[in-house]
């Protein structure tokens, strides 16, 4: 009799140790399926300059939303938005987005913050063109053959680039020599172009970001700026569940409404390297 209980104890310990595992592990599941979580795909500046790394948090804390992001050129962005592989955007290429957004494939596009473009260059100016409009600076750099670095990759800089060098009324010197197509994000291409002593055109929060880590010594300098058309508008964009039915509009939108608040927009205005504000917030 003795053996038969203790036979029957261990059986019965067995099954409460069973029936724990499995209690714990739908719990754990039912947790993990209950849990929020958005994919965004974003630029390459809002995530190399570490504004992203900077937000994301402090919005999971006020939403209870994980999100995730992937960091690639807008025109990239917005192909996995229609690809439907992601649920929000955040991109910086108005016409691009407003011809995304006329295809049916986003809506809700909110304008959150802006910075400025600007040609950056090595401090003895080779070309000559501190000081000239952008399209002037661009036409003496083509006349002259300077290495010029473009990033090469449809994103919302290379398109602005693209846009700018059409304003000249002449070709796009894609094919020209001194005409370096990186084909990578932003800070590589400055960091190329360092090496090449050329001039790029990059935005004025990922030039901050390469000025801090040259120790506010940086090799490269901003020889053109503060040209009105060089604005550079960062939007968020909801994928539309119309076309892509397994997209998470409600949280998408969320997310937009966070960016777009008094708080997420003090948020954006606080972001600072060296003293200097890398981004503007301006939601309407």
């Amino acid at each position: 009799m003795g053996k038969i209980k203790e036979i029957n104890s261990k059986i019965v310990l067995m099954a409460l140790v069973v029936s724990l595992i499995i209690t714990v592990s739908f719990g754990n599941a039912q947790a993990s399926e209950n849990k929020k979580s958005l994919m965004m795909a974003t630029t390459t500046s809002t995530d190399d300059t570490g504004l992203l790394d900077y937000l994301m948090p402090l919005f999971t804390k006020d939403t209870g939303i994980e999100i995730k992001w992937t960091a690639t050129g807008t025109g990239k962005a917005l192909a996995l938005g229609v690809s439907c592989d992601v649920d929000v955007l955040l991109v910086h290429a108005p016409d691009a987005e407003k011809k995304y957004i006329e295809a049916g494939s986003g809506k809700d596009r909110k304008e959150v913050m802006y910075n400025d473009f600007i040609i950056i260059g090595p401090a003895d100016d080779p070309a000559g063109v501190k000081g000239k409009s952008v399209v002037e600076a661009l036409n003496t750099i083509r006349e002259k053959q300077i290495a010029f670095a473009s990033r090469g990759d449809d994103s919302g800089t290379h398109k602005k680039e693209l846009e700018l060098w059409k304003s000249s009324q002449k070709a796009i010197p894609e094919k020209e020599s001194w005409y370096i197509q990186t084909g990578q994000g932003m800070l590589a291409t400055i960091n190329i172009c360092e090496e090449r002593k050329a001039y790029t055109m990059t935005d004025r929060g990922t030039y901050i970001k390469y000025k801090a880590q040259k120790n506010g010594n940086p090799q490269l300098h901003i020889i053109v700026e503060k040209d009105g058309i060089l604005l550079n508008q960062y939007s968020v964009i909801a994928v539309n569940p119309e076309k892509c039915p397994k997209a998470k509009y409600e949280l998408a939108k969320q997310f937009s409404d966070w960016m777009a608040s008094q708080k997420g927009q003090n948020l954006i205005n606080d972001f600072k390297l060296m003293g200097e504000s890398l981004f503007t917030p301006n939601a309407k």
